[in-house]
């Protein structure tokens, strides 16, 4: 039941075709087409038209959404237990063994004490980089993935690939550089739901509804990507 979403972008990474642009064309930005001159295959997600003349986008965003994946680690009692590691089972001896020992963690449930008197809300990190997905050093191409880490999970969980959440894959050829934001404002969305509203998520372990909020607490990226990430 973890889907996700087809976003057509603009070729030059100016918008993506969702909101108020969801009926348009062509990029209000830099006014190139959104559809390729001719056509795809079915996997570039065709659009039929009027006549039934099929438009293939130039370029698709796959958006994989938070929330459901957030709500899902709850749906298990155990793995709901799991979450409340950093409050229940965190040893405060002075030693760094997890981020609910950091500065910035602290910091969180200084100033944000009414998120942090519930241990179920989630705190993630968020890291990015481009690789070559043809793993050929002849070919330029670049995609950008996009994961988010949540860190109630014990030390020895929260690291591991099997809780890491694919948040977006975003196509190149070339790299996003500064217009990366463009890409991002589908998960910014959800964040801001997250942290405004919250949203009813089943508890398994005390079999009841409780309201979910989440938090971005840091990303994870080396410099060039950390600058991009910055708008520097």
């Amino acid at each position: 039941g973890l889907d996700y979403q087809k976003i057509h972008a603009c070729v030059n990474d100016c918008v993506l075709f969702r909101g108020d642009y969801a009926e348009k064309d062509n990029c209000p930005t830099c006014g190139e087409s959104r559809w390729k001159e001719i056509g795809g295959t079915e996997k570039d997600d065709p659009v039929v038209a009027g006549g039934g003349k099929k438009l293939f986008p130039r370029k698709i965003l796959r958006y994989f959404p938070l929330i459901p994946r957030l709500q899902r680690l709850y749906m298990r009692a155990s793995t709901s237990s799991l979450m409340r590691w950093h409050k229940e089972e965190w040893v405060r001896d002075g030693k760094m063994r997890h981020p609910a020992d950091s500065l910035a963690w602290q910091h969180v449930d200084g100033e944000y004490k009414n998120f942090a008197s519930d241990p179920r809300n989630v705190r993630l990190g968020l890291a990015a980089d481009g690789f070559n997905p043809f793993g050929m050093l002849n070919v330029s191409y670049t995609t950008w993935p996009v994961i988010l880490i949540p860190y109630n999970l014990p030390p020895w969980l929260c690291l591991k690939q099997p809780y890491w959440m694919m948040s977006m894959l975003i196509p190149g050829p070339k790299s996003p550089e500064m217009n990366i934001d463009v890409y991002l404002q589908p998960l910014i969305d959800e964040l801001k739901e997250l942290w405004v509203k919250g949203v009813e998520t089943w508890d398994a372990k005390v079999k009841k509804n409780f309201t979910l909020r989440a938090l971005l607490i840091w990303t994870i990226n080396d410099f060039p990507a950390y600058a991009m990430l910055s708008g520097w």
